[in-house]
């Protein structure tokens, strides 16, 4: 199969442009055009990732952290490039998905939030659009006649999808009028001779790379030549995308439960407090890896229990004073359990390919007690 036939199904799982702006994500080395069958999957690329890698002679490397920040004016076989060096002379790609898995539904921070116990958790802050784009319905007034004919012709052309239903659309009967001028070629009627006329109101929704593709077809099969019909655009606070997830516990539960959770589901050896050490959690929030100032909304919000990678020291006196707990796993601990669901999601589109997740990926920090 070949890498950008990959690509496809990655993006289905997680869509990239639910990705934060100042992300880099995507195929960030590698021949779209090759052939790949041996997928590593790993939260980082380091030096012992890659010589993992070339030893299973994989192919591509889905990485969760891009290997590429920013633009790079030199890449040298020693230093800071390195890695990216080798990489690519050794043929191996890398597609990396980053914050656009951590905004998807079923992504890191709903993992994070279902072990914690939340339920219905939403996001807290750095909104993206909807993978899909946005929508607009379309209302067109249409002869009864011609109703059927119309919305047929909209419905093939893309319009009226609601998650697994297709061909939604409303219609309403009323009268509509008109009064053809010089110049015009009325369907229905005469110039100078006002009309009445039964119509229907029909209405349904488009997404936005569909809307050229639909208008043309409703104008085609429309009998009028010039019909009336208007276009909004729709917006759906209930769907947003973000990062981190809030909300109650489906179940009250004593932090030290919750602890034991974290444990288990994450492999976490190590935690950071901040705040109480004991107390009954109703409220809690989630955010993978490092969150910048999502927390100060987990504070207006009154969450009892942060849960993240990391913060920084006035992060933690902010949360201290406000009476929230915090627990810091460690950056890629509170990220890397999510890649055994990612690596079955992806298995089950891609059954003939070999995919594994990295043994020599692991969290950078060492933790002792002095």
């Amino acid at each position: 199969m070949k890498i950008k036939d990959i690509v496809k199904q990655i993006d289905e799982i997680v869509p990239l442009k639910l990705a934060q702006d100042w992300d880099n994500v995507g195929l960030l080395i590698g021949d779209a055009e090759k052939n790949a069958r041996k997928i590593m999957l790993t939260i980082d690329i380091t030096e012992a990732v890659l010589a993992e890698a070339k030893r299973l002679k994989t192919d591509l490397i889905l990485s969760y952290h891009p290997t590429i920040w920013d633009g790079l004016k030199k890449i040298n076989a020693r230093g800071s490039t390195g890695v990216v060096y080798e990489l690519i002379r050794s043929g191996i790609a890398v597609f990396a998905i980053h914050t656009a898995l951590d905004a998807v539904v079923g992504g890191v921070n709903d993992g994070l939030a279902e072990i914690v116990g939340i339920k219905d958790g939403k996001p807290i802050g750095d909104y993206v659009n909807p993978p899909s784009g946005d929508n607009y319905k379309l209302v067109v007034y249409v002869p009864v006649e011609s109703a059927n004919e119309v919305a047929n012709a909209v419905f093939a052309a893309g319009a009226g999808h609601i998650g697994n239903y297709s061909h939604c659309g409303f219609s309403a009967r009323g009268e509509g009028s008109f009064l053809p001028l010089e110049g015009a070629r009325p369907a229905i009627g005469k110039r100078g001779t006002f009309e009445r006329v039964s119509e229907t109101r029909f209405e349904t929704i488009v997404p936005a790379e569909k809307l050229a593709k639909v208008m043309v077809a409703m104008l085609n099969a429309h009998p009028y030549e010039t019909p009336a019909y208007d276009i909004f655009k729709m917006a759906n606070e209930q769907n947003r995308f973000g990062l981190g997830r809030i909300g109650a516990l489906a179940k009250p539960a004593q932090l030290s439960q919750i602890i034991t959770k974290i444990k288990k589901n994450t492999g976490s050896k190590a935690i950071g407090i901040v705040g109480k050490e004991k107390r009954l959690v109703k409220t809690a929030a989630v955010c993978a890896g490092s969150c910048s100032k999502i927390i100060n909304s987990v504070i207006a919000q009154k969450a009892d229990l942060y849960i993240t990678g990391e913060i920084k020291h006035h992060q933690a006196i902010a949360a201290q004073e406000a009476g929230l707990t915090v627990l810091c796993l460690s950056h890629t601990v509170s990220e890397r359990f999510i890649l055994k669901k990612l690596a079955r999601q992806l298995q089950k589109r891609l059954p003939s390919a070999t995919i594994g997740i990295s043994k020599k990926d692991y969290d950078p920090f060492r933790w002792k007690e002095l």
